[in-house]
């Protein structure tokens, strides 16, 4: 089994994203968020968040988990933090769950995460990615305000764990940026030689927003 897309779905999380943030006015981030988590059929999605940051993606997961009946799991590192985040998601009529601690500690006691939302400016946000136990059909990885973060520091297969393989990543200049990943499982499919295939890589600047295409 894998992740499969369903274009409805999506379609139908983003319009009703679009409704739920109308007051917030925020960028296009959390519906384009809600209908990947949605698209994707996610039944555990997991993010992270702390005092102080904006509200509108949560909702928009909190959307796309009443489209996929899915779990929604926010991690906050302390109680003011749940306090503030529960207050604010409430007033938009969702309540996900709230676990409190420190992120990269807490996200190990989850298993089987389908779509997983980290923002950058934590400053270990990579540990939570590493420790992460990711769903057995694959999973959605986002990052978001990735603007804010050195691209030469950060590798998406420098994070991810050996049970897992990076099928495609992309970075979009959605409000302070979105770094996306596609995980699958190290189960899938090879290639009919035995041997590994090789591959077009293809890598954007996100300074000059020149595409680069290496063959690996």
């Amino acid at each position: 089994m894998k992740l499969v897309w369903s274009p409805e779905t999506a379609s139908k999380a983003y319009i009703d994203t679009v409704k739920s943030c109308q007051v917030y006015g925020e960028s296009s981030v959390a519906e384009l968020i809600s209908a990947m988590a949605a698209g994707w059929n996610a039944n555990l999605v997991v993010e992270t968040w702390s005092k102080g940051g904006a509200i509108a993606t949560s909702i928009g997961l909190a959307v796309a988990t009443r489209h996929t009946r899915g779990r929604h799991v926010c991690i906050v590192p302390d109680d003011e933090s749940k306090s503030e985040y529960a207050g604010a998601i409430e007033n938009a009529g969702d309540l996900p769950e709230i676990l409190v601690g420190a992120p990269e500690e807490v996200i190990g006691d989850l298993a089987g995460i389908d779509f997983l939302v980290v923002d950058c400016r934590y400053h270990d946000f990579g540990s939570i990615l590493r420790v992460a136990k990711l769903g057995q059909r694959g999973s959605v990885l986002v990052c978001k305000n990735a603007s804010s973060m050195d691209s030469s520091e950060f590798k998406w297969r420098g994070v991810l764990g050996g049970g897992s393989r990076l099928v495609r990543s992309v970075f979009l200049p959605v409000g302070k940026g979105l770094d996306i990943a596609h995980v699958g499982t190290s189960g899938g499919e090879k290639s009919s030689s035995g041997k590994g295939k090789r591959r077009w890589i293809k890598h954007t600047d996100r300074e000059s927003g020149e595409v680069f295409v290496i063959r690996k």
